[in-house]
């Protein structure tokens, strides 16, 4: 059967993008934060119907553009079932003390002036650990949050030390799926990918620390000891603290350790804290539920209710109501909704050609090996924006230019690194990726918020940049020649 579609131009590529970004930039203006909230979701859905009738311009039939919207969706269930699990998880360690018992330890040993950057290495050394920044977050994350209200210092720095912490860690991990992934697309040998990496990754995570250390002197947010003191009081007397309340956490970080998919992990967490909320805070759980239920009763639904609607404390306690309320799945739905409408926007844009179309464009500035993989990690960047989905990005980026590389004479790490330094590490930084939408709903804090301050996800590219002009550590395809042919490491999805 004759495809009739018509090749768009690069205005019919470029009009959706142009309108979804003035959009965006009005619902910021009317919305403020606010805006990842509903105003954004109709923006990209507006802008989809733009990439829609584009398409049917172009030759594209109905069924062909839902079909791609469809599979593009399909893609995105992993995260969001995770991120249900992960709704849960809050909720189940909040009301187990898990998350209290981390916030009281970490006021106690963690001094302000040095709180961002421990926040960064606790984060980095978990990820290399586990190989997920998605879990890092939600686990230590979150308690690393609490942490920073309890000590009053900046909450979007303290997201933007999280994230950078985490991610730098996932990207070095062997057990990393992103990691693989731009292994895998580009040809590479793992290990070969990630000692690359660390010409471009260790020196930006090196002056990200630097930045975190300068900021925790100058930082004036303190509370005095006091009213720690105080907090930590209020905090004994609401929860029952102690040590193996922690095991939630452990068993988590063990089962992702043990390559365990991250939303089986996550749930076997999540349950695991709700055993420990009806082992341990007993007094806090009746106090919860309704008058006139019998105590299997009042555990029964505290916990059910608790995983799907979070915990809503009322202790009368302004401070702790604020400091340990929420989870549920019910939390993630608005999350969910961006990332299904940044998903039909993201399918249609490729299913009709407009990003390939762009993407085809950029390629006729990539003359010489400086700007070819300047062009791959801006081209990464640019796809994590349009599709809304960092896999996406890796994947669609490295099958454009794999072959533009060997033309080059570039050893494929050379793309893998590239894929990573543009793809990966800045898919946290867009409101209605994937990535950003998780962070955003687990820390609390809005991407236009905390990405300023997600030092090592900006420096990383820039660096990468920089490394390329300077053809420094640009590998040649002659020298990788001479080496024996690498094995593709196997995908598994998380």
């Amino acid at each position: 059967m004759k495809n009739n579609n018509k090749t768009p131009s690069l205005f019919d590529a470029l009009f959706p993008i142009t309108i979804l970004l003035g959009l965006l930039a009005l619902a910021v203006y009317f919305f403020g934060d606010d805006s990842s909230s509903g105003p954004n979701q109709i923006a990209l859905i507006l802008c989809a119907g733009i990439a829609c009738l584009i398409g049917l311009k172009n030759g594209y039939n109905r069924t062909e553009i839902e079909e791609g919207i469809v599979k593009g969706i399909s893609l995105t269930l992993g995260a969001i079932l995770i991120l249900l699990a992960v709704g849960s998880l809050i909720g189940t360690w909040l009301l187990a003390g898990t998350v209290p018992t981390m916030i009281y330890f970490g006021l106690q040993f963690i001094d302000p002036q040095y709180f961002y950057v421990s926040c960064a290495l606790l984060c980095a050394v978990v990820a290399l650990c586990i190989g997920s920044s998605w879990t890092v977050a939600a686990t230590i994350g979150v308690a690393l949050m609490g942490v920073a209200s309890g000590l009053g210092v900046s909450a979007p720095i303290t997201a933007g030390a999280i994230i950078s912490g985490a991610y730098f860690g996932d990207k070095l991990s062997p057990l990393s799926d992103t990691t693989n992934l731009a292994s895998a697309v580009s040809g590479t040998e793992l290990f070969v990918h990630i000692k690359n990496m660390l010409w471009s990754t260790v020196p930006s995570f090196i002056i990200a620390l630097v930045i975190f250390f300068l900021l925790g002197l100058n930082s004036v947010e303190q509370l005095t000891n006091n009213q720690v003191n105080q907090l930590l009081v209020n905090l004994e007397s609401e929860f029952h603290i102690a040590w193996y309340l922690l095991l939630p956490l452990l068993l988590t970080l063990f089962l992702a350790m043990k390559k365990m998919p991250a939303f089986p992990a996550i749930g076997i967490g999540a349950l695991f804290g709700a055993l420990w909320a009806i082992l341990f805070q007993q007094n806090l759980i009746l106090s919860y539920a309704n008058e006139g239920l019998s105590v299997i009763e009042a555990n029964v639904m505290v916990v059910w209710q608790v995983m799907f609607a979070g915990v809503a404390l009322n202790t009368g306690n302004e401070s702790i109501d604020r400091l340990l309320s929420g989870g549920g799945m019910a939390s993630m739905l608005n999350t969910i909704w961006l990332i299904i409408s940044a998903m039909i926007f993201g399918s249609i844009m490729e299913k009709v050609g407009l990003l390939k179309r762009i993407v085809k464009s950029l390629l006729g500035l990539t003359r010489k090996t400086g700007s070819l993989i300047s062009t791959t990690i801006v081209t990464a960047f640019g796809i994590n924006c349009i599709s809304a989905d960092q896999y996406i990005a890796i994947v669609m980026t490295g099958r454009m230019y794999k072959d533009t590389y060997k033309d080059h004479d570039l050893a494929p790490e050379n793309l893998s690194r590239a894929l990573e330094d543009g793809g990966t590490v800045t898919s946290a930084l867009i409101p209605w990726n994937t990535c950003g939408a998780y962070m955003q709903s687990v820390l609390l804090v809005s991407p236009l918020d905390y990405a300023v301050f997600c030092f090592f996800n900006w420096l990383s590219p820039i660096i990468g940049i920089t490394c390329a002009f300077a053809g420094f550590k640009v590998k040649s395809l002659l020298v990788k020649s001479k080496q024996e042919p690498a094995n593709l490491p196997s995908i598994s999805s998380n």
